[in-house]
């Protein structure tokens, strides 16, 4: 039996990451085998992955060198950034950067870019519908990233470019979850007005990407964007009644609101909503629950999501 072609997965221990590994790893009849890359090979999740089947090395994508090494002899690699580590657009931008140098050197068959629209192309620094945050950004966990898919183009790397969408596990970790109000009902709280929003299952990321290292040629050099289902503020908050058996309302407030709520990054995440509602149509285009069905049969909506996690979710 032939060699497994080598997918090096960054991130391999975050959300992205480690859904990209493991469906790799669940489909024993796979021709890939994972190359996980961490900082720390002695945590609970790389271990997990071991023991899964994975080979665990130690790199950081912050020393190229590093990077190198990770991919030498790899047939393919999943690349991913986190801004919620550092909120600097400046260095995802140069990560994104050292990651494609990285991925040309090692002569990759097939790179995934997790990246983002650059909303400045829609939305102008001048443009004061939305304001400009650290300077020169309008969504910096977007922006960054879209702009340096270039690197990638540039540099001749063979790469897909993967849009994701709205984490539903955001409801779980962030605090975006429905929480109870001063009159004890339980309120959703999202500055989207009454348009459609793509959401995904971030485990299922991981599985679509694994789909398009599957396909292989046929999807180098496109955009792909993946969702689970596309929904309104009214039809999630029905969906979160159904699932925690007591009802949730749905309060549309304005991004101008979201953005005052002043935890870490509501500036950021008020723009990004405002985006996804005042561009609904492009970002819902982009992001194809048919096309991530065929990538990702087991792809879950919604309710299928929550029958799974709402117990989950903290309401308080």
């Amino acid at each position: 039996m032939s060699a497994k072609k080598i997918i090096t997965v960054f991130g391999a221990t975050g959300a992205q990451g480690g859904g990209v590994a493991r469906a790799i790893l669940q489909d024993s009849t796979s021709e890939f085998s994972v190359r996980a890359v961490t900082r720390d090979p002695f945590s609970e999740k790389a271990k997990a992955l071991i023991a899964q089947g994975a080979a665990v090395v130690t790199a950081d994508i912050d020393d190229p060198e590093s990077m190198k090494q990770a991919l030498d002899g790899a047939y393919g690699a999943y690349f991913v950034t986190f801004f919620w580590a550092h909120f600097s657009p400046e260095k995802e931008y140069e990560e994104a950067k050292g990651m494609a140098e990285a991925a040309q050197a090692a002569g990759l068959k097939h790179a995934i870019w997790s990246t983002l629209e650059d909303t400045r192309k829609w939305v102008p620094l001048d443009d004061d519908r939305m304001p400009t945050l650290q300077g020169k950004y309008k969504v910096p966990h977007f922006d960054a990233k879209g702009e340096a898919d270039h690197f990638f183009t540039e540099l001749g790397v063979p790469t897909t470019f993967l849009r994701a969408s709205f984490y539903w596990d955001n409801f779980i970790h962030f605090g975006m979850g429905p929480k109870k109000g001063p009159d004890g009902k339980l309120y959703l709280t999202l500055p989207i007005g009454d348009k459609k929003m793509a959401g995904i299952a971030s485990e299922d990321i991981g599985k679509c990407a694994y789909g398009i290292f599957k396909r292989g040629e046929e999807l180098v050099g496109k955009t792909i964007g993946i969702a689970g289902e596309q929904l309104s503020g009214q039809e999630m908050a029905k969906a979160f009644s159904k699932a925690l058996g007591q009802e949730v309302h749905y309060n549309s407030v304005s991004p101008e609101t979201y953005r005052g709520f002043g935890f870490p990054g509501a500036e950021d995440l008020g723009n990004m909503f405002q985006f996804y509602r005042d561009f609904d149509q492009l970002c819902n285009s982009v992001r194809d629950v048919a096309f991530s069905k065929e990538l990702n049969p087991e792809l879950k909506s919604f309710d299928e999501w929550l029958a799974e996690n709402a117990g989950r979710i903290p309401l308080e």
